[in-house]
C-alpha cells in the first residue's frame, strides 16, 4: 500500500501535479481511495513500487515541490480465521 500528498496544495483548482499523481496509480491498476488528507492505493508489491516511481517523477514533472509518500506493507493474514 501507498498513501501520498503532493504539494503545494490549492483550494480552488485541481492542481496538474495531482492529476498526474492520480494517473500514474490509476494507470498502474491500484485500489484507490482519496482522504481529506492525502491519498491511498492498494495493490501486489511490483505494482505499487512501479507506481510509485512512476508517481514521483511525473508529479515533479508536473510542478509539485514536495511529495510525501508512506509504503506499507499489508498482512494478507490480518482478519483471516
Amino acid at each position: 500500500m501507498v498513501e501520498f500528498t503532493t504539494e503545494p496544495f490549492e483550494l480552488d483548482t485541481f492542481p496538474e501535479h495531482a492529476a498526474a499523481a492520480r494517473k500514474a496509480v490509476d494507470e498502474a491498476g491500484l485500489a484507490v481511495s482519496v482522504g481529506p488528507f492525502g491519498t491511498g492505493a492498494e495493490g501486489e508489491a511490483e505494482q505499487v513500487l512501479a507506481a510509485v516511481g512512476k508517481l514521483l517523477r511525473e508529479t515533479l514533472d508536473a510542478g509539485a515541490t514536495r511529495i510525501s509518500v508512506q509504503v506499507s506493507v499489508l498482512d494478507e493474514e490480518v482478519g483471516k480465521p
